[in-house]
Formats: structure tokens, C-alpha cells, sequence
């Protein structure tokens, strides 16, 4: 049994980092979140330590350690732009470290982070959960088995309506999330580029607070993609079904469907990583400088590229009229 420690423990994915925690049969003996919103923790470790402030955090951790207690791994489920900082204390404590997506905003701070892992001796993994989903896997190997040449043409949607919340929240700013290509496109870039291969060209048609579009050429595909947080870009055969997400990859027309099978792959990630057969610090360097090249590009307009959803109608920020709104681009 290997002792956890888990920093971001109040924030949507932190509940599935727990369940892998307990399903792989270890332990996890304290966690962190200045919001205090972590009821959920009782579902999986009730016994476990809880802090809102980080330097008491710190100086429970060290208090282990000058009792013998081992602390194994660090699992990091932070905003986006704290992950660096989180697993360099992570390497500093003598742990492993398992960290969402992504790892880092900027692709140079991998360089960095490889550094410190080295001094460490210590291993960063990170989640690419969708490299374990079959239907994903099927794919990559349909793809690797195609006549020399092939280049696939792919469609990929994904839109996951959020309220005003978001605007509120670090997510929201660019600065600190990344933007929506990070945010609710980083998982799907890392899988375009395991599954097809080097980036050739990545051009940006639309990028708004709300939404992003663009086309990529890649060794074996050619990719039209298009992101939103934006409920009314839904089409309306899904709206009348209640549904407020709508995910879609059609590969050469015909629909890849992978909307099943992501129940447990958070802990298939967690037992690779505890085998040592983790995705490590590199792993995920193509996406990272994807969603990098995409936040700071200047997006061309509409071309015979572009995805079919990129011609919806734009929308206003939601604070726009309250004059609250910050530099987001």
C-alpha cells in the first residue's frame, strides 16, 4: 500500500484521483484545498488529513517524514497554472507525482521540470486517459495498419456547455487556464497526435471567450476541429435529447463512438503509473505545444478548411453588458 497525498481536492476531477486511489489499494493520508467544499473525500478516505492552507499542508507532510510515515506519491489536481509549482513540491518531498492534464501551460517549462526530476530521483507522470479508452486504442492501431500514405480526413467536436460560472472562475482566464483549447482540448489534442501522428500545420480560423476552431495537418490525418463552452452551438438534435455536452470524432465520415468506457480510466492510469509503465514528463510535450501554438495564434477567418460549426453566430461575453470583463485575449 502506497501513502497519497492530494492537492486540489475540492475541483471536478479530483473525486475520480480518489476512487483510483482506493481501487488501486492504497492509501490516501492527506489532502488540500483552500475551499473547504470536499464532502467527497468521505466517500473514499474519511480518515484522511484535510488542510486549506498550504503552508500547514507543508508542515503536516514534513512532520511525516521526521515520523518515518512514507509518502509515495503526490497527486496534483490543481488549475492548470499551478501544476508546476505543485509537483515541484511533489519532487522536493521525495514523491512521485501523478498531475492532470496538462502538465504545464508553456511548453519550456518541461525543460525545467526534467531538471528537478533528475536532481529528485523521483517520477512525474501525468493522465492521458484517453490513450486507454479501446475504442481509442482500435483506432491508433486501424490507423498504423493503413496502406503506406494514408492520410485519414477527421472530424473532431466537442462542446461542453458551461454557465457564468466559468467566466468567474480561474477557468476563465486565459492567464491561468490556458483558454478552451487547454482546458477542454488538451485531452483530445494528445490523442489526434498519438493517434496520427506529427503536427505539419496548425492553423486557428475562430478564438473567442467562448469558442475555438481550427485545422491541422498531421502526418496521417487531416483534422478540422471546433470547441466550445457555448450551449447554443449544441445541435439541435442533441438539445431536445436534455443533453448539454455533444463530443463527436468522425474519422474519413464514418463516427468513431467512445461516448462509453470512461469510468475507470483514471484508475487504469493510476495502476500503470504505480507499475512504473506511467506516461511520463515528454509524453505529453506535442499536445502541450499544440494548445500552446493554438492560444497564440491570430486566427486567419474561415477557409475551405475550416470545421462546419466555425459559421454559428458569435456571442457576447456574459459580463460584457456589466462592463466586467477582463483581458481574456
Amino acid at each position: 500500500m502506497k501513502n497519497f497525498l492530494l492537492i486540489g481536492a475540492a475541483g471536478f476531477v479530483a473525486s475520480r484521483h480518489m476512487r483510483a486511489i482506493r481501487d488501486t489499494g492504497n492509501n490516501l493520508i492527506a489532502a488540500l484545498d483552500p475551499n473547504d467544499s470536499v464532502g467527497i473525500i468521505d466517500s473514499h478516505f474519511p480518515d484522511a488529513a484535510f488542510f486549506t492552507e498550504f503552508e500547514r499542508f507543508d508542515r503536516y507532510a514534513s512532520k511525516l517524514k521526521r515520523e518515518g510515515v512514507a509518502i509515495d506519491y503526490v497527486s496534483v489536481c490543481t488549475p492548470n497554472y499551478l501544476h508546476d509549482a505543485h509537483i515541484r513540491f511533489g519532487l522536493r518531498i521525495g514523491a512521485d507525482v501523478i498531475c492532470e492534464k496538462p502538465l504545464v501551460l508553456n511548453p519550456w517549462n518541461l525543460d525545467a521540470l526534467a531538471d528537478i526530476e533528475e536532481e529528485s530521483g523521483k517520477r512525474i507522470n501525468t493522465i492521458l486517459q484517453l490513450r486507454l479508452h479501446p475504442v481509442i486504442q482500435e483506432l491508433k492501431q486501424k490507423v498504423e495498419n493503413a496502406a503506406p500514405g494514408k492520410v485519414f480526413d477527421v472530424d473532431l467536436t466537442y462542446i461542453t456547455s458551461r454557465g457564468n460560472w466559468y467566466y468567474t472562475s480561474w477557468k476563465g482566464n486565459k492567464e491561468k487556464s490556458g483558454g478552451i483549447a487547454t482546458n477542454i482540448g488538451i485531452h483530445f489534442f494528445d490523442m489526434l497526435q498519438w493517434v496520427f501522428g506529427d503536427v505539419k500545420e496548425n492553423v486557428v480560423h475562430l478564438h473567442t471567450h467562448d469558442r475555438a476552431a481550427g485545422y491541422i495537418e498531421m502526418e496521417k490525418a487531416r483534422v478540422r476541429w471546433f470547441l466550445s463552452i457555448n450551449y447554443d452551438t449544441i445541435p439541435e438534435a442533441i438539445k431536445i435529447t436534455g443533453a448539454r455536452t455533444f463530443r463527436s470524432i468522425t474519422v474519413d465520415g464514418e463516427e468513431v463512438e467512445f461516448s462509453e468506457g470512461f469510468t475507470d480510466l483514471h484508475t487504469l492510469s493510476y495502476r500503470s503509473a504505480l507499475e512504473g509503465n506511467g506516461y511520463g514528463l515528454f509524453d505529453s510535450a506535442a499536445a502541450i505545444q499544440m494548445a500552446y501554438d493554438i492560444r497564440n495564434a491570430q486566427p486567419v477567418g474561415i477557409d475551405e478548411d475550416s470545421h462546419p460549426l466555425v459559421t454559428l453566430p458569435l456571442s457576447p461575453h456574459p459580463f460584457e453588458r456589466e462592463g466586467l470583463v477582463e483581458s481574456y485575449y
